[in-house]
């Protein structure tokens, strides 16, 4: 695409705001500089600028509603992208009618990993298309002989289920050698106390609250473990970023995991578990066997997350919405 001539715009809605670590931002803010590479004209905004453009990208179905309508209304003529979130795919599409209308003015719809194709209503799935996240190769770093360091990564709030890890390892054996460190922000007055509290009463236990993005994928690339023990997710970046660094993964049992990780991958526990992700956790440690067949499921999905097929992906989706 990038020997074409092509003026086209592109204008990118996430309700993520600027400077977050939302994975809603993450995606918008690469997806920007694919299009640059396009040789596209793109801005990225919170809310439609109304500012005319020939493409609309608006991520989550829910809270980006009121742009994708008013941009139906005033450039009908005009196509919309519109990617599906977690909160989209595993709650709001139950409770908001709004969800099923921003899917049905949209042009095409974009999931971010396989298995969110089954919550697509069949209405709509003919103009539905996966995504996987790319991320930059991520050089993994030398682990503690000392300790087994096990990543918690994300934000603290209930979807998130964030504390399942840490209730995890009162359940482990004295002679475990499991640390866990936490990194994200508390989005509630409860989450901050509840970590606080770990903290203070689990030796095992760190929270590091909200790092940068640089910071974050250090910690990332010497953990033995990332856990993500979330109740729902569209395709976790942070996912992406363990599979590209080669670091195992213990996740929780929810679509949104699977369709990143697969369907055969060993390192699932049910959602809400703590006793099934200490179990899973001690076989980590402490069962190289088990350990090494979560390294090769891992290496198994990094085909997924290169830059070459993220690009390829939106390059065919433009080319089929902007044929011009």
């Amino acid at each position: 695409m990038t020997n074409r001539s092509i003026s086209n715009t592109i204008e990118i809605v996430t309700p993520a705001p600027a400077g977050s670590l939302h994975g809603n931002r993450m995606t918008a803010l690469r997806w920007e500089q694919f299009f640059k590479k396009f040789g596209l004209s793109v801005h990225v905004s919170e809310s439609w600028s109304e500012h005319p453009v020939d493409l609309l990208i608006a991520l989550h179905a829910y809270r980006s509603h009121q742009s994708i309508k008013l941009f139906k209304n005033r450039c009908p003529q005009k196509p919309i992208v519109l990617v599906m979130t977690g909160t989209d795919l595993y709650r709001d599409l139950q409770i908001h009618p709004e969800v099923i209308e921003s899917m049905a003015i949209a042009d095409a719809i974009v999931v971010l990993q396989s298995s969110a194709l089954a919550s697509i209503p069949r209405a709509f799935q003919n103009k539905t298309h996966v995504i996987y996240q790319s991320i930059k190769p991520i050089k993994r770093q030398s682990l503690l002989k000392t300790s087994f360091l096990v990543s918690v990564i994300g934000h603290l709030r209930p979807e998130k289920d964030p504390f399942c890890t840490a209730k995890a390892l009162a359940l482990l054996p004295n002679s475990s050698t499991v640390q866990v460190i936490h990194l994200g922000k508390a989005m509630e007055d409860d989450m901050n106390r509840q970590a606080l509290l770990f903290a203070d009463t689990t030796s095992r236990y760190q929270w590091l609250g909200e790092l940068s993005h640089e910071e974050t994928l250090a910690h990332l690339s010497r953990s033995h473990l990332m856990v993500i023990s979330s109740l729902m997710e569209g395709g976790a970046h942070v996912v992406s970023e363990a599979i590209s660094a080669g670091v195992p993964v213990i996740a929780s049992d929810i679509p949104g995991n699977r369709g990143l990780l697969g369907e055969d991958y060993p390192g699932y526990y049910s959602v809400g578990n703590e006793v099934e992700l200490a179990k899973l956790l001690q076989r980590a440690e402490t069962q190289p066997e088990f350990y090494q067949a979560l390294e090769q499921g891992i290496k198994a999905r990094q085909k997924y997350v290169q830059p070459e097929f993220e690009q390829e992906s939106l390059e065919k989706l433009l080319l089929a919405l902007l044929p011009q």
